[in-house]
């Protein structure tokens, strides 16, 4: 008989996988999440956009581990640079949030998405986004740091 031998931290991987696959999975999108409290406007919309740099989109949800990582750095990107950045979150798994998922054609959230100051789309990246990074991107949309 053989014995079979997982390694260590086998059921953490594997929880840890599960967990942050479901932050993207289209069945947990549609499925019956609480409420959150994204914004209802676009980026055409939003008049205080259309004065600033660039406008940073966070779509994700109140309800996803790696999405309320991006919380506290979307507040900094928020206090930091008020008269240049303006930042839009649209929780999709809220029926108001869910059609900017679908507008913007997400695969998985977070998704951040940064249009520049006529309101095209210079850059996109998908999962937590560290600020060094995201930084990055704001130098390259023009944003004085």
């Amino acid at each position: 008989m053989h014995k079979r031998i997982l390694p260590r931290g086998f059921p953490i991987i594997i929880a840890a996988a599960l967990a942050l696959g479901s932050c993207g999975s289209r069945a947990a999108a549609e499925g019956t999440a609480p409420a959150g409290t994204g914004r209802s406007e676009t980026a055409h919309e939003a008049p205080a956009a259309m004065n600033k740099k660039l406008t940073f989109i966070e779509l994700g949800s109140v309800n996803c581990v790696p999405c309320k990582a991006m919380q506290p750095i979307m507040e900094e990107i928020r206090v930091k640079y008020p008269d240049q950045v303006e930042v839009i979150f649209y929780d999709v798994w809220t029926s108001a949030g869910r059609p900017y998922g679908a507008q913007y054609g997400i695969r998985v959230i977070p998704t951040q998405v940064f249009l520049d100051v006529e309101g095209k789309e210079f850059f996109r990246h998908e999962g937590f986004f560290p600020i060094e990074q995201l930084t990055q991107v704001l130098r390259q949309g023009g944003v004085k740091l």
